[in-house]
């Protein structure tokens, strides 16, 4: 199927569910809307389409450095997989290098890549934490994830504000209290003011 047959499918279905619920789709604000809804879910599902591999090994560099390398703060958007609503998060990821260091920029990338699928958070934060322990294959890798599911504010139990966090740890992270310690205390460290 080509792409433009794709949004066109993605779109009359669309169309057909806002029938369903009752919209007139020929008014003028939803005229345009089946194609929008499906350029959006093209969008927020193009983790699908992308290897976290091909990122991550396209900008590896050797290294002397076996301190612990942490990127925090990422903010990411994804879509729960049981009901397509969103979740809006940040994530915090570390490693201790074993020779090969990755482009700061990869790690928001491979966050990206799994964070763009239709997700559970736990199974986002594993897959995080797995790729980059494959590829780059360091002495340990931390994730920890903290987000909002609009499946709980929007719907359901309707809990507005609620939190839920999840961690993946591997290798020193996991098997070293000092390094768990340690990775637990800058991610909860005030970040200066002038950043």
């Amino acid at each position: 199927m080509t792409h433009e047959a794709k949004l066109e499918k993605i779109a009359a279905n669309t169309k057909e569910i806002l029938e369903l619920l009752g919209e007139d789709v020929s008014r003028e604000g939803l005229a345009k809307t089946p194609m929008r809804v499906a350029k959006a879910l093209e969008f927020l599902t193009s983790g699908y389409t992308q290897s976290p591999q091909s990122i991550l090994n396209e900008a590896l560099f050797t290294t002397s450095n076996d301190e612990m390398v942490l990127v925090r703060d990422i903010e990411f958007y994804s879509m729960c997989e049981h009901h397509m609503l969103p979740i809006i998060g940040r994530a915090h990821v570390a490693y201790i290098p074993d020779g090969k260091v990755v482009g700061l920029s990869k790690i928001p990338r491979i966050i990206d890549v799994f964070a763009r699928r239709l997700q559970i958070q736990e199974q986002l934060t594993e897959q995080i934490a797995d790729a980059i322990s494959e590829v780059i294959q360091p002495k340990g890798v931390a994730v920890v994830i903290h987000a909002r599911h609009m499946c709980m504010e929007m719907r359901g139990v309707e809990k507005i504000n609620s939190t839920t966090i999840s961690s993946a740890l591997r290798g020193l992270f996991k098997s070293d209290n000092r390094t768990r310690s340690e990775f637990y205390n800058l991610i909860n460290t005030q970040a200066p003011s002038n950043f």
